[in-house]
């Protein structure tokens, strides 16, 4: 395989002819380089990405940025933009080279052989119709659309129609809860709500009208429901029917002819509200601005993860994702720079009857995708099963691999390079990222032109002024540390930080979450180590670490001595800090079917964790559970584990409907009541 030029190193071309700027991104130092650049001039650099990408406003921007300051950065004054208009500029193009906007297939149409092809025109003409019809039904600027939607096309046309109008999405995926759907959409308050009947994942059929039902009547605000009949065409859309609601076919919406003519709006216009977990608390209804999202998707996708327009370089970009996670917004942010997206709805790993992680590999091949990514734990589950994919499906198309959501073993390093096929002789780009719902964006991540080393994420990403800092002094200002572990924090701002979140009119809450430890500084919650080349590790939240003796760590070290015994398939560990006492830390494991965790394994695991990390950070006790409480984006939650073995009342730790598996919180309950009551005693 011929690889396309870099994206960066276009980008570094332009910024010689345009900018007079010199920089060679191939060297660790040339990098170096240009993130320092593009941290040093913010209005310089992010300048620089709204001429490359060449961005349109009827309107010139008064400056780049007003002041940095964080929160209440103002970027882009007096423009004027739109999301949707930027998607299809590439239209016309795409489509004249023969790419598809979007290639789809769910597990029925897998069992079938079938996938269906988008076309550009005929996503805007679906937009278009779509657009049209929200906009009969009073649906303006600054209103809000929900949608309990499935990981499907049908999706993103409902998102570019809503983007288009100046109206703001927000989505929950179907598999969650109503009441987890209810914290959400209840604070945001949506005129109209596009819902699904129901879903397959596994093989199994899931019926959701009578939760679409249970949302509506406890949605007062809303004024319209469009039901989209997914799993059965057939579906009664009586079950929805109430006084003052009016009701609306979804094929119907998006099967008229109509212009798109999306709304030219201020650069800060709100665009979506996407939702921190709500594993501990109501979820925080963070409110993104089209501008931002646009120049941090585009700089992302581009720069980081060398994706190109598809008319050019035949890339095609495949995140596996369900809506209920913020990597679903990547699909459409890649076709902001013109990719073709590939989307799968349902189970990667096939039929729960007869699981097989292959399932989406084969889907990744007969999509022709050249990037495909999902969560960490995704990888380390086919490393488990001892799945070699390579074998059974052509992935010679791929040319990168992207993982995030927790930090990725170096296992799981091994394992994909072994496993994946060889580009230009090399080994397939590996390329880790790790950032956050909270700025829809990422903080450190990969270039194609650094080299990979195991174990961790290639560089800071450009704009993006990242550093480990100390606890904080007097002052409330950290030290900044190299190649030692320190709170990850963001010293200036970039353009899609949160706007606000949703009725925190003092910001009050806002400023709570990410500047509470550091004045004016973003403190993003996790453990990092930058390393002397510049590449950075992630060690897990930064509130759920451990802190044995004095000896801090992140989670995700243990993890990864625990988790590379072949016997264990998942684990979670917390250090319980207790005034006057000494600390208690627990691990919990899930193992392999059939495994026992007897006096044999128990003492592999101890020696394992004290040779990888050391005497200090052996548990107190190892306890054998059917699974580990998760998010419904697949985080380990450690924090509320840990704070249920506390004492904090069950009821303000877990929100069951947030999880993805809430069937194991009993085990948890019971455990944290038995030892409260042998504590008492």
């Amino acid at each position: 395989m011929t690889l396309p030029e870099a994206q960066i190193l276009r980008y570094t071309r332009w910024l010689a002819e345009h900018r007079g700027l010199d920089f060679d991104p191939r060297s660790v130092e040339g990098y170096d380089a240009l993130w320092r650049w593009s941290v040093g001039d913010l209005r310089g650099f992010w300048g620089s990405v709204w001429d490359y990408f060449a961005i349109e406003s009827p309107t010139p921007h008064e400056t780049v940025l007003v002041e940095e300051v964080m929160p209440g950065a103002c970027w882009f004054p007096g423009a004027q933009l739109n999301y949707v208009q930027q998607v299809f500029r590439h239209a016309d193009a795409a489509h004249a080279a023969g790419q598809p906007a979007l290639l789809f297939q769910n597990e029925r149409m897998r069992e079938a052989g079938t996938m269906k092809q988008i076309t550009w025109p005929e996503l805007r003409r679906q937009v278009a119709s779509l657009a049209q019809a929200l906009r009969g039904m009073g649906v303006q600027r600054g209103d809000r659309v929900c949608a309990f939607l499935p990981n499907t096309p049908h999706t993103i046309v409902s998102f570019l129609a809503v983007a288009s109008l100046g109206a703001i999405w927000s989505v929950c995926s179907p598999d969650m809860g109503p009441l987890a759907v209810l914290d959400r959409f209840k604070q945001i308050e949506p005129k109209v709500l596009i819902g699904v009947d129901g879903y397959v994942y596994g093989g199994v059929e899931h019926d959701r009208l009578p939760v679409l039902r249970q949302l509506l009547d406890e949605l007062p605000s809303v004024q319209h429901a469009v039901l989209l009949r997914y799993r059965d065409e057939a579906a009664d859309a009586a079950l929805l029917a109430a006084p003052g609601r009016t009701l609306h076919d979804f094929a119907a919406l998006v099967a008229g002819e109509a212009t798109l003519q999306p709304e030219w709006l201020p650069f800060d216009h709100p665009l979506w509200v996407v939702y921190s977990s709500g594993t501990t608390g109501l979820p925080k209804p963070i409110v993104h601005g089209h501008g931002g999202i646009v120049l941090e998707s585009l700089k992302m996708g581009a720069l980081h993860n060398n994706l190109g327009a598809s008319a050019d370089t035949g890339d095609r970009y495949h995140w596996y994702s369900s809506t209920g996670w913020i990597m679903w917004n990547t699909q459409p942010g890649a076709l902001l720079g013109g990719t073709t997206v590939c989307i799968y709805d349902g189970n990667p790993g096939g039929r729960i009857v007869a699981p097989d992680l292959n399932t989406i590999w084969r889907f990744a091949a007969d999509a022709g995708a050249t990037f495909f990514g999902a969560g960490a734990a995704f990888y380390a589950n086919c490393l488990k099963a001892g799945i070699e994919p390579a074998k059974v499906a052509d992935l010679s198309r791929l040319r990168a691999i992207g993982s995030t959501g927790s930090p990725l073993a170096i296992d799981g390093y091994h394992w994909i390079w072994k496993h994946m096929p060889k580009v230009d002789g090399r080994d397939i780009w590996l390329t880790p990222i790790a950032g956050g719902t909270d700025f829809a964006g990422a903080f450190v991540g990969g270039l194609a032109t650094l080299p990979v080393v195991e174990g961790e994420m290639q560089c800071r990403c450009l704009g993006a002024a990242v550093e480990a800092w100390s606890e904080p002094d007097a002052n409330g200002r950290g030290r900044s540390l190299v190649d030692e572990v320190g709170e990850l924090v963001c010293t200036k701002p970039m353009p899609s930080m949160p706007l606000r979140f949703w009725n925190d009119e003092s910001g009050r809450r806002y400023r709570d979450s990410y500047f509470d430890m550091y004045p004016g500084v973003w403190r993003h919650g996790d453990w990092i180590r930058i390393t002397p080349r510049g590449g950075a590790i992630i060690y897990g939240r930064s509130d759920a670490t451990i802190n044995r003796h004095g000896i801090r760590m992140g989670t995700a070290e243990l993890y990864r001595a625990v988790e590379a015994q072949p016997e264990v398939l998942d684990s979670l560990v917390v250090d319980l800090e207790y005034l006057g006492r000494e600390s208690y830390m627990p691990l919990f494991v899930v193992l392999r079917e059939g495994v026992v965790l007897d006096a044999a394994l128990t003492k592999r695991l101890r020696e394992a964790i004290k040779t990888a990390l050391s005497a200090r950070h052996v548990p107190n006790e190892i306890f054998q559970v059917e699974a580990i409480p998760r998010t419904l984006s697949g985080k380990k939650m450690e924090l509320p584990v840990k704070k249920l073995l506390m004492g904090t009342p069950p009821e303000q730790v877990f929100k069951l409907d947030a999880m993805a598996n809430a069937a194991c919180v009993p085990w948890f309950l019971d455990f944290a009541a038995k030892r409260a009551a042998a504590h008492a005693g």
